[in-house]
């Protein structure tokens, strides 16, 4: 597996970036990161224990840190900070973000969620 050999936090965009040796390169969404986060509090501590992320549309990443020579921690600033996103998984995530992407907009759907914060949404019967 090839690790990047750029790694590069856009504030302003909200993007990390992610350049490998063979010209590849990857533009990550902090909310896509975050809704994807590595964590026991986004994945549960088991199959079916997933908790559905909501509400993450402005999340930012604040701080980007190496762990090791395997991964990255990733601060968001709505003070998640838990769960290392190795370089396998950050690979992992931008070659198929757009169809995770599209699952968590069809899982927060059938939710009745919302990627914005100040959007509630109710459903009628």
């Amino acid at each position: 597996m090839s690790l990047p050999n750029k790694v590069k936090l856009h504030r302003g965009s909200k993007t990390l970036e992610l350049q490998y040796p063979d010209g590849r390169g990857f533009h990550l969404r902090a909310e896509y990161l975050r809704v994807y986060s590595p964590s026991a509090e986004v994945r549960g501590h088991g199959v079916g224990q997933e908790v559905l992320q909501w509400g993450k549309k402005n999340v930012a990443l604040s701080d980007v840190q190496a762990a090791g020579k395997y991964a990255l921690k990733l601060v968001f600033d709505d003070g998640h900070d838990s769960g290392l996103y190795s370089w396998k998984y950050l690979l992992e995530l931008a070659e198929t973000e757009e169809q995770k992407w599209q699952d968590y907009l069809d899982r927060l759907a059938a939710a009745g969620l919302d990627r914005d914060p100040d959007i509630s949404t109710i459903k009628l019967l």
